[in-house]
């Protein structure tokens, strides 16, 4: 094993419709474009309509389908026993990534967020890849539509929380599609708020102006403790077509998976892949406001941005 080169890649987790295998698609092309060597795998045995071509497919090994039909299983049943039957037989996948020598791997996984917060299956997956040699960075995405509701929003910050203590890794929180992060309502707030998660106490505000959601107070303040206390959560927004966007969590995962200080393209890794990993970190609250210029129209202050900003500047004076 000590004599295997290391072999660096991203696991790419997140809960269904937050865009995984699009941005699975459109990373494998950034990362081509900076000269990598890529190989796509597909580890969701319930996708069988791929954006891109995967150069290692689960599929071949067992599907869904053919455990729903055989051991009489619902969906999400079948994708559990799919992953344990994985698990057990994780030579097969060691023998297809011995095929791709010197490639950067990107790994698609299922849609089912108990596979990240509850079951161990995943978990222990990628343990023994990195025992086998790779060095991974888990990226979660999270559609950014979940931004324009408080309640939900709490519960993503929860979901990225546990799945981060869960998976045992590196980890890169995504929010994705922010160009149409706006089109399920209007954003309480700046989108930096959102992607560094600031003073939650704020969001608890926003829930109680819903007569529904405010007999529940003292949960989700309770909750919010929760998230504030760990400190751990906070997002980069992503837009697959913004190539700038692409670029900070290209960068963000080199620095979280090693990738930066281990291999890299061959006469440019050193200088070039650390000046801009540090360019990407540096400027990211920069990057986010331009991001919220171009997308979400921040010329005009919001509802609650105003309340936030005024009592900000009281307790600096």
């Amino acid at each position: 094993m000590s004599s295997r080169k290391t072999i660096f890649g991203q696991v790419v987790i997140g809960p269904p419709g937050s865009g995984k295998s699009t941005y699975c698609h459109a990373m494998s092309d950034f990362l081509r474009s900076q000269n990598r060597k890529v190989a796509m795998v597909n580890l969701d045995p319930g996708n069988d309509v791929l954006p891109f071509t995967a150069s290692i497919d689960v599929s071949k090994l067992i599907t869904v389908q053919d455990v729903m039909e055989n051991l009489n299983l619902g969906p999400n049943g079948a994708l559990v026993y799919c992953m344990e039957f994985l698990e057990k037989n994780l030579d097969w996948l060691f023998v297809e990534i011995e095929k791709f020598k010197d490639h950067y791997f990107i790994f698609d996984l299922p849609g089912q967020v108990e596979l990240y917060t509850h079951n161990n299956s995943v978990k222990n997956i990628m343990k023994q890849l990195e025992e086998f040699g790779l060095r991974l960075c888990c990226v979660q995405l999270v559609d950014s539509h979940y931004c324009s509701d408080p309640g939900k929003f709490i519960s993503v910050l929860l979901t990225a929380m546990t799945s981060m203590f869960q998976m045992e890794m590196p980890q890169v929180n995504v929010l994705s599609k922010v160009d149409l992060a706006e089109q399920h309502g209007r954003l309480h707030f700046g989108l930096d708020f959102y992607t560094e998660v600031l003073d939650l106490n704020y969001l608890l505000d926003a829930i109680n102006k819903d007569p529904f959601m405010k007999k529940y107070r003292q949960l989700n303040a309770a909750l919010i403790d929760v998230v504030e206390n760990y400190s751990f959560v906070s997002f980069l927004p992503l837009s697959i077509s913004d190539a700038q966007l692409l670029r900070n969590v290209r960068a963000a995962v080199d620095k979280a998976n090693g990738y930066i200080f281990g291999a890299g393209e061959e006469n440019q890794r050193n200088i070039v892949a650390l000046l801009s990993a540090a360019v990407g970190a540096q400027f990211h609250g920069e990057f986010s406001g331009t991001v919220s210029e171009k997308y979400l129209g921040s010329d005009e202050f919001r509802e609650d941005d105003e309340t936030y900003e005024n009592e900000n500047s009281m307790s600096v004076n």
